[in-house]
């Protein structure tokens, strides 16, 4: 900053003009003083101005006031400066944000979409299998209704008398080594080959007219079981061969429907079917029946306590003893393969981990042998007699443990007097001092 004085000859009394150069707020107020220049006289002036007090305080109130005014311009600047700096950085964060999020979800949507396409695909693909299945299988009669009383009754007695050869056929095969001849069958059934070929004729057609009239109602039973171990295929198979047995079965003098008696039959065919060959442990038929109690049970007990609930709770619910509810419950149970990894990409499987059940390790046969060893020495003491009851009692030879009654029965004795003289031996053997070595082998077990 400088400062000049007027040139004009016209004014009585010359004040500085003031020129503000470049002002770093790093300066202080005496540093300016300091840079204050006040003008030269002038040469060709003959008088020059001489300094009073009033112009020297109006100088320096106006280089204060300038002073004060560049360093607020300069604060004003640099807050300027800064704010345009923040607006732009958060304007570029916002932007970036904005990207990241755009492309976030264009990548979720466009998983979603493959997702959804691919279950699209399979819904698409089962809805097109159980359309075969349904156009292969449901061949509608002329009517398109079940069969009429008088075909009922018709069908159902082909049927029986099929079976009624059929059943002459497998006696035969029984009792005779070589194939069973068309003649042979026929003169065990009573009849001629042409009356025979008849009657299994009529048997296959009613068979395939039943089957086809009453597809709809074993597919609609079917597909009440699925997701329970079988396909709806196998459903539809087992639901057939109980259609056709019930049909054998059908009496059609009492005045009921068909249909409503072969309901019954489709059920028991197809969760029979159910409970043998959808899981790899078979379960005894009261089991498999009682476990979706025992199921629904636990989960009305859930609800209802707000835990799990324990299998003597779940026993009263079901009104069966805790002990039968505990069988079926692990019987249940999905078996796990021994190939199975036992963390997801590893490649470490059960197999390599879990011990069979004839793996020792060498500590073992070892102890075994030590065990074996001292037994030997500990029944020294005893007679023939009491050594060899308690060998059979305790299975100490090897072979699987006897009760007293057998021991007596192999040995000529009373189940009492074996039990005496069993009770005399362990006492003898709690006497001497090598019980305690014996001790250690259980503690260190």
């Amino acid at each position: 900053m400088a400062i000049s004085g007027c040139s004009s000859t016209n004014h009585s009394s010359t004040l500085p003009t003031i020129s503000f150069s470049y002002y770093s707020p790093t300066k202080s107020c005496h540093q300016v003083f300091n840079n204050l220049q006040l003008p030269p006289s002038h040469s060709s002036s003959k008088h020059a101005l001489k300094s009073t007090p009033e112009v020297t305080f109006a100088t320096s109130t106006a280089t204060h006031e300038g002073v004060t005014l560049t360093i607020d311009a300069a604060k004003a600047a640099r807050a300027a400066v800064a704010s345009a700096f923040e607006i732009e950085n958060f304007l570029d964060f916002r932007e970036r944000k904005k990207d990241d999020e755009e492309k976030t979800w264009r990548n979720g949507v466009l998983m979603r979409r493959k997702r959804r396409r691919k279950r699209r695909k399979a819904f698409s693909e089962s809805v097109e299998n159980e359309k075969v299945i349904m156009n292969v299988a449901i061949k509608p009669t002329n009517s398109g209704q079940y069969l009429t009383p008088k075909q009922e009754a018709e069908y159902t007695l082909c049927l029986k008398e099929e079976a009624r050869v059929e059943a002459v056929r497998k006696r035969i095969e029984e009792t005779s080594e070589n194939e069973v001849t068309l003649a042979q069958w026929a003169k065990a059934a009573g009849m001629s080959k042409n009356s025979l070929d008849k009657v299994l004729c009529d048997g296959r057609e009613a068979q395939e007219r039943i089957t086809r009239c009453y597809r709809r109602l074993v597919i609609s039973v079917a597909s009440s079981y699925q997701g329970k171990g079988l396909s709806l295929q196998d459903l539809i198979q087992e639901g057939n061969l109980g259609l056709l047995h019930g049909a054998k079965k059908f009496n059609p003098e009492k005045g009921y429907k068909l249909s409503t008696y072969v309901y019954w039959w489709i059920r028991q065919a197809i969760t029979k079917a159910i409970a043998k060959k959808s899981k790899i442990t078979r379960l005894p038929g009261s089991v498999s029946e009682l476990v979706p109690r025992i199921c629904e049970a636990n989960a009305v007990l859930s609800r209802r306590l707000r835990k799990l609930p324990t299998c003597q709770e779940i026993a009263e619910a079901v009104k069966r003893d805790m002990l039968t509810v505990w069988l079926a419950l692990e019987r249940n149970r999905e078996p796990i393969s021994l190939d199975q990894p036992i963390v997801a990409g590893a490649s470490m499987s059960l197999q390599e981990i879990v011990a069979g059940p004839d793996e020792t390790t060498p500590e073992a046969i070892v102890k075994k042998q030590f065990m074996k060893r001292d037994i030997e020495k500990l029944l020294k003491g005893l007679c023939d007699r009491e050594v060899n009851i308690l060998r059979l009692y305790y299975g100490l030879n090897g072979n699987t443990p006897q009760s007293f009654e057998e021991i007596g029965r192999h040995l000529e004795l009373s189940r009492e007097r074996v039990r005496q003289i069993s009770c005399t031996a362990l006492t003898k053997l709690r006497q001497t001092s090598m019980v305690n070595d014996l001790i250690t082998y259980i503690l260190h077990s």
